[in-house]
């Protein structure tokens, strides 16, 4: 059944018309966004807040030129935010402008990087004093998040030897990096 159109309101068709019904609601944009964009604009790594249209390879976020792309309202996991940050940090200098969509589709010798980026997520926790379990989510890491935050909890950093020949940390200093992009 329609609206009736009540006659005291000449302009109830431009409101309706102004006003389109939601097909979705837009998820509030978590209070962790703000920090991280700070963290990692402050270290070099460029994000920005936009509307993401199509298929992301997570959801609301994007890699674009090297630069980090937010939809707050389809972000479902704040902390994937770092760890994609961990893939443009990762990826030489000189190639990290040609970075687009998924890094390790794009380019399958990358894959080997994933444990690195793991650990560069895992110092950029520690660096905000957020916990792990933020970029761990259960969701992720095919089920293995609790295995993975297991062996962080115990001082076992796979990949940690590709960190230090990256130049960005040593055995001794880790979780902390002396440097946060690869040159």
């Amino acid at each position: 059944m329609l609206d009736p159109i009540p006659v005291f309101a000449p302009n109830y068709l431009a409101t309706r018309a102004a006003t389109p019904p939601r097909l979705f609601r837009a998820r509030p944009a978590s209070p962790l966004l703000a920090p991280m964009r700070a963290f990692l604009t402050g270290i070099g790594i460029e994000t920005e807040q936009v509307r993401l249209h199509g298929a992301c390879f997570l959801p609301g976020l994007r890699i674009d030129g090297g630069r980090l792309l937010i939809d707050p309202a389809r972000l479902q996991y704040p902390g994937d935010v770092l760890h994609e940050a961990g893939h443009l940090a990762l990826t030489p200098a000189a190639e990290r402008a040609a970075l687009h969509g998924n890094v390790v589709e794009s380019q399958p010798e990358r894959e080997g990087d994933e444990m690195a980026v793991m650990l560069w997520s895992y110092a950029a926790c520690q660096a905000l004093n957020l916990p792990p379990e933020v970029v761990f989510h259960p969701s992720g890491y095919h089920g293995q998040s609790a295995w993975i935050l297991d062996n962080y909890r115990q001082n076992c950093f796979i990949g940690l030897p590709l960190l230090v020949w990256m130049g960005l940390t040593t055995p001794e200093t880790f979780p902390r990096l002396t440097r946060w992009l690869r040159a």
